[in-house]
């Protein structure tokens, strides 16, 4: 196995070296690939369903190649003539988080609509999916020839942009700079300049944010003023349904705060508007929730109610972003998910702020460790856990949670502020769900405690390394 393991490294290496060259292989477009994708515990089936010819392509034009190895899948095309690998990247999905959940453990079967997007090819190309096993190894799901020079198998079409689209931050060409776009969803017509007043701060809230603060001039940020027929989005778990573009809702797999869409054609045939490399959308309801799945897209709710709890869709934007743009896990273990077994013991999470190792040498942050920082790093977790079990009794829908959560919330910061390797990179246990045995880099971070800290070193680190692969 180990033979088979350096091969196969081996054989990566030697591919990314010979760098793709993309006027070679691809013209200045991008081909939406669109598919369904089905399954149950112990099965995972693809089946393909359209090609299209969409707009410029937006992406790098020299790494083509993924340097991050980020993602649960792997997406690679190969040039059929040659066999060369011309273009990869890693990515995430709701059928993976899915997967993980009773209903699937159940035998429940379940299909989502996914797309993945390509440089345009100009020949003939063999484009495969892979998919982590439980030991974080790639392994080939899905392959299909795609012939781009096919009058019938590529929609070309051009559609008449249904929606006003703007672009909110101009810094220069797409291909040199990472695209964000901000669509809304559960705004009315009448609500328009609402959901333009919620784009600009929440950009400014992203760009008042380190690393992003520094990254700035890296990024274009678009805007489509997406209309829909009532104010808000679904709340399943309330009966209450809105009449809303995106199909946004709350109570994904059970999780009264956790806001994903399954409408996937509909959100990329409005989005394909106008170039973009990451999704954003802003949800008009006032109940706290959001999501982010690295490559696939952020949802923040952009309303409250409660007074002087505004900061946390502030919150909510910037944290999502961290998942679904920078690939981060979630460093807090105690608040309730509707997943099982979503890390395993013992094995490696290939999220770059967490990690299983317990030995410095082994660490992927272990640059950034100061000698005389202990490993495994030491905390008040007790103290912190003791007050987290009262939290999480607390009915978060109840008009009175705030008032009996402050108390309890103010506490737990006490305790992280207190703390003796307060910022310092180490290995705090309490990580990704999960109480023993995955560990967080620092003792606070944005994507650990629900507050406006920012990210410690290695978040930002993985993420200038995302923005890097996009503009460098």
């Amino acid at each position: 196995m180990r033979t088979l393991i350096l091969f196969f490294f081996t054989v990566i290496t030697i591919l990314s070296a010979q760098a793709p060259v993309f006027d070679r292989y691809f013209s200045d477009r991008t081909l939406r690939v669109d598919y369904h994708h089905t399954g149950t515990k112990g099965t995972e089936l693809f089946a393909l369903d359209k090609l299209y010819d969409e707009g410029i392509w937006p992406g790098s034009r020299t790494q083509l190649l993924d340097p991050l190895n980020y993602g649960e899948y792997m997406l690679r095309v190969f040039d059929v003539a040659s066999g060369a690998l011309i273009y990869s990247r890693g990515y995430s999905s709701i059928f993976n988080e899915w997967h993980s959940t009773d209903e699937a453990n159940a035998g429940i079967m379940k299909t989502l609509h996914e797309t993945v997007r390509i440089p345009f090819p100009k020949a003939k190309v063999q484009l495969t999916i892979s998919r982590r096993d439980k030991r974080m190894i790639f392994r080939e799901l899905f392959s299909a020839v795609i012939d781009p020079n096919d009058p019938a198998a590529v929609n070309r079409q051009r559609r008449t942009p249904q929606f006003k689209q703007t672009k909110l931050v101009d810094n220069g060409a797409p291909s040199a700079k990472v695209d964000l776009l901000i669509l809304g969803d559960g705004y009315t017509k009448a609500e328009m300049q609402k959901f333009r007043d919620h784009a600009k701060h929440y950009s400014d809230v992203l760009f008042g944010t380190s690393p992003f603060k520094e990254r700035r001039k890296d990024f274009n940020v678009w805007t489509i003023e997406v209309e829909s027929a009532e104010s808000g989005i679904d709340k399943p778990g309330k009966n209450e349904w809105k009449e809303n573009a995106l199909g946004t809702m709350y109570d994904t797999f059970g999780s009264a705060r956790y806001i994903l869409t399954e409408e996937n054609r509909t959100l990329r045939d409005i989005a394909g508007q106008v170039p973009y490399d990451a999704i954003a959308i802003l949800v008009n309801d006032n109940r706290y929730g959001g999501g982010g799945i690295y490559n696939l897209y952020t949802t923040c709710f952009a309303n409250t109610d409660a007074k002087g709890m505004e900061w946390q869709m502030d919150y909510v934007f910037v944290h999502e972003l961290g998942h679904s743009f920078g690939g981060l896990g979630d460093e807090y273990y105690t608040s309730s998910v509707s997943y099982t077994d979503f890390y395993q013991s013992g094995v490696e999470p290939w999220e770059p702020n967490l990690t299983a190792a317990t030995d410095r040498k082994e660490l992927k942050w272990s640059s950034m460790v100061d000698p005389s920082t202990p490993i495994p790093t030491p905390w008040n977790k007790q103290a912190y856990d003791s007050l987290e079990a009262l939290r999480g009794r607390l009915d978060r829908l109840a008009p009175d949670y705030y008032a009996k959560r402050e108390p309890l919330y103010q506490a737990t910061q006490e305790i992280v502020k207190n703390a003796e390797y307060k910022g310092k990179v180490g290995t705090f246990e309490g990580a990704g769900y999960v109480s023993k045995g995955i560990f967080r880099p620092a003792v606070d971070c944005r994507m650990f405690s629900l507050s406006l800290v920012g990210f410690d070193p290695v978040c930002s680190a993985a993420i200038n390394k995302v923005i890097d692969s996009f503009t460098r």
